[in-house]
């Protein structure tokens, strides 16, 4: 396992790491891999998201390219109009 020194921590952070860790029977290097994995997971969703996002636009892009051109849709203003006067 690889070792991490951090320097120069500010000491309310540093009080606050102590009380988490005594709250939960822990030391305060084990509250720091915590935190750090649960914050490293939560980047990685994140990211998982954003290309799902980018994915689904390009489908979108793709599916509105393939639209037939050569067909005359209806205005939908008039489609409207005709409605209400029904």
């Amino acid at each position: 396992m690889a070792t991490l020194h951090a320097l120069d921590i500010p000491d309310e952070l540093y009080a606050q790491l102590q009380e988490l860790a005594k709250a939960e029977n822990s030391s305060v290097e084990a509250q720091v891999i915590k935190i750090l994995h649960k914050a490293l997971q939560k980047i990685a969703e994140e990211q998982e998201k954003r290309k799902n996002v980018i994915k689904i636009l390009e489908e979108h892009r793709l599916r509105r390219q393939s639209l037939r051109t050569d067909v005359e849709w209806p205005d939908s203003t008039a489609l409207i109009r005709e409605d209400r006067d029904r």
